[in-house]
């Protein structure tokens, strides 16, 4: 069960973090897998550990997922290089920090082109091709705090953005659910990456934690990785318009 060998995945913001993660998580379980990001220089270093651990295919291709071109060159290179693409991981995004009567349009515009806008239209692009095939596993990266607030960090265009990806993840699995291609959401708590870990391992924010998340602890590297196999599975056909929360139990209480 859940083996992907022969399918094609596509993640967004495969560079670092929870993206690269779910990259080696996904060809571990046999796919080949392309990795979008902007830095091609970090994109060629995870594709080679990808290939080098797992014997798949690792295919980087630069791409800004703001910019209609950029993604539409993507989805044409994934094609040329592998004839078709099987599954979606909508990873890409930003958050900015900052209080709400701080907060300028640019700052939010910006947030919300990311990670709502960019989720939609990459969505959109490799969809179309899904859609042909008549099969698609759709599997957008949205946040706990797309499905609360939180009184942690001002963050109220991230939150916004987020927010979005849930619904946005709700109509697009109505819309495709007859024509083949699933479309679920996974909306992760708290998680160590480079960007985070330095704020995660204060004692201010290990206390935070322990106020907040029933277990007490942030997500550690490949937690997400069996949530991403799982709806990127064939046996996953009847999941779609789901919203799974990975956060330790964040959002319960």
């Amino acid at each position: 069960m859940f083996n992907l060998q022969g399918r094609v995945a596509v993640i967004t913001g495969a560079s670092s973090g929870l993206g690269m993660q779910m990259a080696h998580g996904l060809a571990e379980q046999g796919a080949d897998v392309v990795l979008l990001a902007r830095r091609e220089d970090r994109l060629r270093k995870v594709a080679e550990d990808i290939e080098g651990q797992y014997g798949v295919k690792a295919y980087p291709i630069p791409c800004d997922v703001t910019q209609l071109a950029s993604v539409q060159a993507a989805v044409q290179a994934a094609l040329n290089r592998f004839g078709k693409v099987d599954i979606l991981i909508n990873n890409a995004g930003i958050g900015s920090v900052m209080p709400a009567e701080k907060m300028d349009d640019e700052v939010w515009e910006h947030n919300l082109s990311v990670d709502l806008t960019g989720v939609f239209r990459t969505a959109r692009e490799f969809g179309k091709v899904m859609l042909e095939a008549g099969y698609g596993r759709i599997i957008n990266i949205s946040s706990m705090y797309g499905m609360v607030g939180n009184s942690a960090t001002p963050a109220s265009a991230y939150h916004a953005a987020k927010g979005g990806v849930v619904n946005l993840t709700r109509a697009l699995a109505a819309e495709w659910a007859d024509r083949g291609v699933t479309v679920n959401c996974i909306c992760p708590g708290y998680f160590e990456t480079e960007l985070t870990a330095d704020t995660l391992k204060t004692e201010e924010f290990k206390a935070y934690m322990e106020r907040t998340v029933p277990l007490k602890r942030y997500g550690n590297s490949g937690e997400l990785n069996s949530a991403a196999c799982f709806l990127a599975a064939d046996e996953s056909s009847y999941v779609t318009g789901a919203i799974l929360p990975i956060d330790g139990g964040y959002t319960c209480v």
